[in-house]
């Protein structure tokens, strides 16, 4: 499952970043490393563009960058 999947409320946990490079590396500056909670905030209208709410933060991902972030699911709540 990845991190695109995850519908608004639902919890998750980063379980492995597969995109390349630089754009690897900021996802992990922006602390989407492995064993983080992240929770979806907002989905966008047309579903290209998320909020997501990561160690305090909420960062906006496109589609295509989130689902290059592998989760688990945690469910609704915390």
């Amino acid at each position: 499952m990845t991190l695109a999947d995850l519908t608004r409320g639902q919890w998750g946990v980063v379980e492995m970043v597969s995109a390349e490079a630089v754009l690897r590396q900021r996802l992990f500056d922006l602390g989407l490393v492995p064993g983080t909670p992240v929770q979806v905030r907002f989905i966008g209208r047309k579903g290209n563009l998320a909020a997501y709410y990561v160690r305090g933060s909420v960062l906006a991902l496109r589609r295509s960058t989130a689902q290059q972030v592998l989760i688990r699911s945690e469910g609704d709540s915390r």
